[in-house]
């Protein structure tokens, strides 16, 4: 009995080290054979944990995988769903179009060496995976990092190296006309979400609109059990007949509002005059949780440069008639667009039906 338990016992072992070299050796020769750089990353949440991305400059990002398929840049700021996502695609698409051969390997390994991109990308693998990825055992952490070098002559690839390999190779994604390079963005500015507010009406408790330079016409839109009521600001009192399809388009304008861009480079003299004056308008929006985000908004001119010749600046009339600045939530600096905020930084005069006066002009 004793001896057939043992024979069972060899013959299981033998066969698991068998399954196991015949797995790990066609693994070996699946990977070579597709000479893939392609990382399963798109469609899977939580499958990449981390992407980590640095230049010759000492330029550096990071990009961390938190929960529900948020990402943060640099562990502070939420991440672009676009970008993050564009990535990942990336990632799982692109391929090895042909190896660089060896007469010029040599030399685009040095040009790689001397300016690229380096790549970490900290990811889910498995120690045992079968039938095209289909049968996967005993999951752990891995890392893959390569190189992001220059693109091709024709524009349709970028050289890559990837850490332990002897060669370099160009890389593509099958069917898509383009290098890859511009994907792979180092500032962190690039990364972070674009997202001023993301809230349906049903979760608004109030929206305040301040106007400095005419306090009479500051309002606030409150909610009040299930409704909404419009109160002014100076003095205090609420307001009777509003518009209600315009409070409701307002209302509605904060479900996915976003600015532009960062504004990484504001000239001096706009800094010394723009800046230092009162802004425009201060609205403030909060939750019913009580969280709430602040944008100041401020005239942008057009040319910067005219207004240090002008002997009264405030008769320069010359602004940006498409883009106006924005501090948020007193931190960034940002850019937005008239044509999206022309129904919300309005006066209250305009919500109650009085006038048709596009204030924030």
């Amino acid at each position: 009995m004793k001896s057939r338990k043992s024979v069972i016992i060899t013959v299981a072992v033998v066969l698991l080290g068998v399954l196991t070299l015949v797995v790990v050796l066609s693994r070996g020769r699946s990977r070579t054979f597709r000479q893939d750089f392609q990382i399963e990353a798109a469609g899977y949440p939580g499958a990449v944990s981390k992407i980590f991305m640095a230049d010759k400059e000492n330029n550096r990002v990071s990009l961390d995988y938190v929960e529900d398929s948020l990402w943060y840049v640099d562990g502070q700021f939420a991440a672009s769903p676009h970008m993050v996502e564009l990535l990942l695609q990336t990632l799982s698409d692109m391929r090895i179009r042909s190896q660089v051969n060896k007469a010029a390997s040599e030399n685009v390994i040095r040009q790689i060496a001397a300016k690229s991109v380096k790549v970490e990308v900290y990811y889910k693998d498995y120690r045992i995976s079968w039938f095209n990825d289909r049968f996967r055992l005993f999951p752990f952490q891995n890392k893959r990092v390569f190189y992001v070098g220059h693109d091709t002559q024709d524009m349709m690839a970028t050289y890559m190296y990837r850490e332990g390999d002897k060669n370099a190779y160009i890389v593509n994604i099958p069917g898509f006309r383009g290098c890859l390079s511009p994907r792979f963005v180092v500032d962190p500015y690039a990364w972070r979400s674009h997202s001023i507010v993301s809230l349906p009406v049903q979760r608004i408790a109030k929206v305040e609109l301040q106007i400095p330079s005419s306090p009479e016409e500051s309002f606030c839109v409150e909610r009040v059990g299930e409704g909404f009521v419009f109160n002014l600001l100076n003095p205090p009192h609420q307001a009777e007949g509003f518009d209600t399809a315009r409070v409701a388009q307002l209302l509605s304008s904060f479900v996915n509002l976003n600015f532009d861009e960062y504004a990484k480079a504001v000239p001096q003299v706009e800094l010394d005059t723009t800046f230092s004056a009162s802004p425009r308008t201060i609205l403030s929006v909060t939750d019913i949780d009580g969280n709430t985000h602040t944008l100041k908004t401020y005239i942008k001119y057009s040319n910067p440069d005219d207004l240090r010749a002008m002997p009264d600046t405030s008769m320069y009339q010359v602004f940006d008639i498409n883009r106006l600045y924005a501090i948020l939530d007193n931190n960034d600096t940002v850019l937005i667009q008239y044509y999206i905020f022309d129904n919300i930084l309005q006066p209250a005069s305009f919500f109650l039906g009085r006038e048709h006066s596009y204030f924030a002009r």
